[in-house]
């Protein structure tokens, strides 16, 4: 019967089919592409069960009309690119990195215009301008390639500051109960304003102390010393002239000046006169 059979498959006039040991392959095949498919199947919807895939989102993270909208704690692979990240109103947001945190801001082209980086144990900034404001909208603190101004009504600063260009500022003031020093270690120091300097102690002294010369200068007004006791120790003293009376102590002197503008002590009664050696 079976050679019957596989003559009439043979011959051009009987039935056309699969039989045999293809027709047992085919149906094997059948029933592994069945398997394959439930099993498929299977794990398509135990991912969309434990993912928690919905019509408005998956899980935590929800598709709203201006964007998704994250319920929890998220965590980034690799880049976040995104237009705008804030929270609910009342939440603050924390981002948290192992090892650094990076925002960069791009032009159209694509190059970096601006990096904020918060490393493990520093802080940077790469901007051609950087604006410290208040909640008005008032700039406290802005710095340039060229100048860094502050606007604050008071710069505390509790330890030594060092400056390597000029300082502009309208006062300079210590704190109660500190000094203030003003100094340079190895350069000259320049005070200067264009309507006036002023220098004041209120409840102390003053001290100016230098290596050379201290000079007072007034171009077109005068140099006044208003005080009730003005005190120069130290002045040259006029050697007496022969003849001239000698007394065994001396409290009051003449107080003399030469053609140069230094000022010496002469003898209450002789002229107000000295050598070359006291006006050199």
């Amino acid at each position: 019967m079976d050679s019957q059979h596989s003559e009439d498959a043979r011959s051009p006039g009987g039935p056309v089919g699969i039989y045999g040991w293809r027709k047992r392959c085919l149906y094997l095949l059948i029933v592994v592409l069945v398997a394959v498919v439930i099993v498929n199947l299977s794990l398509t919807l135990w991912l969309l069960k434990v993912m928690q895939f919905s019509s408005e989102g998956m899980g935590r993270l929800k598709v709203v009309d201006d964007g998704l909208q994250l319920q929890g704690r998220a965590m980034v692979l690799d880049s976040l690119i995104a237009s705008t990240i804030r929270s609910r109103p009342g939440t603050p947001i924390s981002i948290d990195s192992s090892h650094n945190f990076s925002v960069n801001a791009r032009d159209h082209l694509g190059r970096t215009v601006s990096r904020l980086i918060l490393g493990s144990d520093q802080f940077e900034c790469l901007a051609r301008g950087f604006r410290v404001t208040d909640p008005k909208g008032e700039v406290l603190f802005s710095a340039t390639r060229g100048e860094v101004e502050i606007r604050a009504e008071t710069l505390r600063v509790t330890g030594g500051a060092v400056f390597d260009g000029s300082v502009q500022t309208p006062m300079v003031r210590a704190d109660s109960g500190y000094e203030l020093k003003l100094e340079s270690p190895t350069r000259s120091l320049h005070v200067k304003a264009p309507q006036g300097v002023s220098i004041e102690a209120r409840a102390g002294e003053i001290s100016a102390n230098c290596l050379s010369d201290m000079k007072l200068q007034s171009v077109a007004g005068t140099v006044r010393l208003e005080a009730a006791n003005v005190f120069m120790p130290g002045l040259r003293e006029a050697s007496r002239g022969s003849g001239q009376s000698s007394r065994a102590t001396q409290d009051v002197y003449q107080l003399c000046a030469c053609a140069n503008g230094r000022v010496f002590l002469a003898q209450p009664d002789v002229a107000c006169a000295a050598d070359s050696d006291v006006c050199r």
